[in-house]
């Protein structure tokens, strides 16, 4: 039987211990959003999303045994997604198919009035719409960091990149969200 989360996190022996399925299970309920999640910012839409998502459990299953933990499931995932979406880019259905979907986001309401949260809602899809048309090297920075909350030196670790690399690919989007935001 599958370990719960906390027991998981904190016990890397019975982690260890579990059949293959079992991990996987365990990583998809613990990762499957965050990996949807990253996957859109990169192709836009939600389907498309959905299938590298796919893709990398599937990539994640047959290489289970390989992970050397020299970092953790987390970034690994991430890089695997990253991967799978840059090999998206390349792929014959990316270079002929238009795309269609935008992703709305639905964020938890507080104690907020309706129509303070529709205001902000809106707020943050324009924000997040304005995000999805910086160029790409710029995009994936700024949602490493905001969006999944990343230090500058996780992100360098995902990317392969300088750290110096990274702060001014942040400066830059942001420069440039800042600029698109005023235009509104």
């Amino acid at each position: 039987m599958l370990v719960n989360k906390k027991e998981a996190a904190s016990s890397p022996v019975q982690f260890d211990q579990l059949t293959k399925e079992d991990k996987l299970s365990w990583l998809m309920d613990e990762y499957g959003d965050m990996v949807v999640r990253l996957a859109f910012t990169y192709v836009k839409q939600k389907q498309i999303a959905e299938d590298i998502s796919q893709e990398v459990f599937i990539s994640c299953y047959k290489n289970l045994e390989t992970f050397q933990n020299k970092s953790s499931y987390k970034t690994w995932l991430y890089r695997i997604t990253v991967n799978k979406c840059k090999d998206y880019f390349r792929s014959w259905s990316h270079r002929n198919i238009s795309y269609q979907d935008f992703f709305r986001s639905i964020f938890p309401s507080g104690e907020k009035s309706i129509e303070s949260n529709i205001l902000d809602k809106e707020e943050r899809e324009l924000i997040f719409e304005r995000v999805l048309k910086l160029p790409i090297k710029l995009r994936e920075v700024i949602i490493l960091q905001y969006y999944e909350e990343l230090t500058i030196n996780e992100i360098t670790e995902l990317l392969g990149l300088n750290s110096n690399t990274v702060k001014t690919r942040l400066h830059r989007a942001k420069k440039l969200l800042q600029s698109s935001l005023k235009e509104v």
